[in-house]
């Protein structure tokens, strides 16, 4: 466990950061601008902004997963932007055998952030979360601090620690 870091000058306090700092653990906060007009998607344009490989950038997706129990069947999955979400492999991890993408609108009230900036830390409603397992392998992972235009950066153990996630391959290439 490492000293807690605070959003630095500039950098937005949001419901991640306060669960985060709550949580003493270590991140660190990357503002950057958001460009409405990109052509890339958030995660992509995430990468660039900031000069990090697209690999290291997860995004954080609603699912809706039949025959879950817990808040309204949504789930989170948690994967690299360079990949698509294996809903079949995340609705496995779960225990269940369909999942599909949640509406937006679902997303967002669950969550409590808005599309392109749902963080899987400091959701409105906990959700189960699923990590891809690819993040294992990574010493640093950037997600979605709660906002468009902002990161967080952190170990992916701590990412599971303050989500409660579980690691599994969910993500295709």
């Amino acid at each position: 466990m490492g000293k807690k870091k605070n959003a630095p000058e500039g950098g937005p306090a949001t419901p991640a950061t306060v669960a985060l700092d709550r949580a003493g653990l270590t991140y660190q906060a990357h503002p950057y601008t958001h460009d409405p007009a990109s052509d890339l998607s958030y995660g992509l344009e995430a990468a660039a902004a900031l000069g990090v490989p697209p690999e290291v950038v997860f995004k954080t997706l609603v699912a809706k997963v039949d025959g879950l129990r817990a808040a309204q069947g949504l789930a989170v999955a948690v994967l690299p932007v360079t990949a698509t979400l294996d809903l079949k492999a995340l609705a496995q991890a779960l225990g269940c055998k369909k999942a599909a993408m949640a509406e937006p609108a679902a997303a967002e009230r669950s969550s409590g952030y808005v599309t392109g900036g749902i963080s899987p830390i400091g959701q409105r409603t906990t959700l189960p979360t699923v990590i891809d397992s690819s993040a294992e392998r990574l010493e640093r992972i950037y997600v979605s601090g709660g906002r468009r235009g902002f990161d967080i950066s952190l170990a992916p153990t701590d990412l599971v620690r303050v989500t409660g996630a579980q690691l599994v391959s969910i993500a295709r290439n």
